[in-house]
């Protein structure tokens, strides 16, 4: 029986919004690393949410989905970036958008690099 293949993930500790990573000098860049998914609530939770939204405030229901759907486009980045041999990955940014009523799009990227301890005092 043939084994699936390994997940190869980016350390979280080393993806990064920044374009460096104190300590560590970029031995190689490898280029631009995405993670993308599409989410929206199933139907009884929309129907909460816009019952909740007559009252006003922050909508449990969304601000959950828009979590979720960001831990999965940085996990998914992580693996794309493992996958191609970094072992971090800068520059990190998100962007969303609503794909049509009640599903939104997220997508991260950034660029992968191959990292290593620096060597300057």
């Amino acid at each position: 029986m043939q084994q699936p293949p390994q997940r190869i993930l980016v350390h979280p500790n080393f993806a990064s919004t920044a374009h460096s990573i104190p300590g560590y000098d970029i031995v190689r860049s490898i280029g631009i690393v995405r993670g993308l998914t599409v989410r929206n609530p199933n139907a009884g939770k929309q129907i909460f949410a816009s019952f909740a939204a007559i009252g006003g405030g922050e909508s449990s229901v969304f601000l959950d989905m828009a979590e979720k759907a960001r831990e999965t486009a940085l996990q998914r980045l992580l693996e794309h970036a493992g996958m191609l041999g970094a072992n971090a990955v800068l520059g990190i940014y998100y962007e969303t958008n609503d794909i049509m009523e009640g599903m939104t799009e997220c997508l991260a990227y950034g660029t992968a690099v191959q990292i290593q301890p620096s060597t300057r005092a």
